[in-house]
């Protein structure tokens, strides 16, 4: 059998208990894999690289001198979460992204979170993402967030900790369907069996998001909406692509936009057509040359205005990255507790500011256990693991930190739990642990609905504790059981 040498060590493992056996929603699951040789599963693992390869699933890595673009890893193995154990964690999503929705819709009018002193004001006035420009605007049915990318992980006792909010461009969603549709086609009879909830319906729940927040004013019944994205070469591009082809709406880039009268039109062979509704992949200093970046050429002049004019939507709003700032990340269980009056149902990792002259002192005295992050970096870049650094790695952080304590948080390293997770070798492959997180998919329309699955994220490398496809990661399945399967 392929877990016939597999080892939990000293970590909370997602499929095996740590006394030994089988967690009882992996039975099924173990059931298959001893039926399954290591030549059988290397054929399902070759084809469905082979699909992803014919069908372009790709992302791209700078800066590195093997080439940019790569299959996107993805093994076999899926991640199974209870049912009893998902419905916590949709609880726990939609209470996050309600609080942080009436967060932004307080900050950009009345600011009674900083009138109370709940957040110092400093920390949002000074903000990388807060948008001055934006104070006192009314976003499309208040809503900010439309597309949420929540990032969990389980410590050592398998406790569910947040351990980022992206609410800005949150990526991955194409790679949580793709991920479905090869497992379905690898395992189709332990899919039927196993009894779990379906993730397909996420292209067309998010175009129904994308059509309630239309203009107001829009004469028609059906909103014309486009995906507007960075081109051909942003990292994202094959997500980009599928979901505007699976949502049935024109990609266009920047230059296939144009602004008339403070209302945004789409070029083509026919002529204009009227844009309702823009689901922009393109951070907000892109956006529009004539209030942010100048220089910039992806984004589409005059299309604030036409924004602030009511003439068309954008998801997400302009401004809602000042709440996926790593240092706002800090008091979003107060930001719960302020707007709802409740406790937070998923808790944050624990976070050190450097800014804050006692915590500060602690992270420069114990760089070399901690994790140090960027407050407004992503993707695994800009952090220090400190446990693993170099001291030139933990000299540069230092300093950084010294001269500007703003930008940077601290937190104990988390031994993220594992996976058993299919390790190629010469010998032919085993199934080894790797540290795993997980990506639930959020979206804010008429209702607050969670996909019942996300994008479970992998650290290939050995030891690793860093998931980022960018960074050496790959994916699973996430299947949530309907009922007790």
């Amino acid at each position: 059998m392929l877990t016939d040498d597999y080892k939990t060590e000293d970590f909370f493992d997602e499929m095996f208990r740590e006394e030994g056996g089988v967690r009882p929603h992996y039975q099924k699951v173990a059931d298959r894999l001893k039926a399954l040789d290591p030549a059988e599963h290397r054929r399902k693992q070759t084809a469905v690289d082979l699909a992803f390869m014919r069908s372009g699933v790709t992302f791209t890595v700078y800066n590195d001198d093997q080439g940019t673009e790569r299959i996107f890893p993805f093994d076999l193995m899926p991640r199974v979460i209870p049912d009893t154990e998902w419905q916590r964690i949709e609880k726990g999503l939609i209470q996050r992204i309600t609080a942080l929705n009436l967060f932004l819709h307080d900050i950009y009018h009345d600011q009674k979170i900083l009138k109370d002193r709940i957040i110092p004001p400093h920390y949002i006035l000074g903000a990388k993402h807060f948008r001055r420009e934006f104070m006192g605007f009314n976003v499309p049915k208040d809503i900010y967030i439309h597309i949420c990318g929540t990032d969990l992980i389980r410590d050592r006792q398998g406790n569910y900790l947040v351990l980022e909010d992206n609410l800005r461009c949150p990526s991955g969603a194409s790679y949580m369907l793709e991920n479905r549709a090869a497992l379905k086609r690898a395992f189709p009879d332990l899919y039927r069996s196993a009894r779990v909830h379906p993730v397909d319906s996420y292209s067309a729940e998010l175009r129904k998001v994308l059509q309630y927040v239309a203009p107001a004013s829009l004469p028609s019944s059906q909103p014309n909406v486009v995906l507007l994205t960075p081109g051909v070469f942003n990292s994202a591009y094959f997500e980009h692509a599928f979901l505007a082809r699976q949502m049935g709406i024109p990609i266009v880039e920047g230059r296939d936009l144009v602004v008339r009268d403070a209302r945004v039109y789409m070029r083509t062979t026919s002529g204009l057509v009227p844009v309702d509704v823009i689901y922009r992949r393109i951070d907000d200093d892109f956006l529009d040359p004539t209030v942010f970046r100048p220089d910039s050429l992806l984004g589409v002049p005059g299309l604030v205005n036409a924004y602030r004019s009511g003439n068309v939507s954008l998801a997400n709003s302009i401004g809602t990255g000042v709440a996926d700032d790593k240092v706002v990340y800090y008091f979003v269980p107060k930001i719960i507790k302020y707007y709802i009056g409740e406790e937070p149902i998923l808790p944050n990792v624990d976070t050190f500011l450097a800014s804050e002259n006692e915590d500060r002192l602690f992270i420069l005295d114990n760089l070399e256990k901690l994790v140090v992050k960027s407050a407004n970096e992503a993707g695994g870049y800009g952090m220090l693991m400190g446990p693993w650094a170099t001291q030139k790695e933990i000299s540069t952080f230092r300093d950084q930190i010294r001269a500007n304590p703003r930008n940077f948080i601290a937190q104990h390293p988390i031994s993220l739990s594992r996976h058993p997770t299919w390790c190629s070798s010469d010998e032919g492959g085993t199934l080894e642990g790797r540290h795993v997180d997980l990506r639930p998919y959020i979206l804010y329309g008429e209702n607050i609905s969670v996909t019942p699955g996300g994008l479970t994220r992998v650290a290939l490398r050995k030891g690793s504790l860093v998931v980022n496809s960018s960074q050496g990661g790959g994916s699973k399945d996430t299947w949530v059981l309907n009922g007790d399967s």
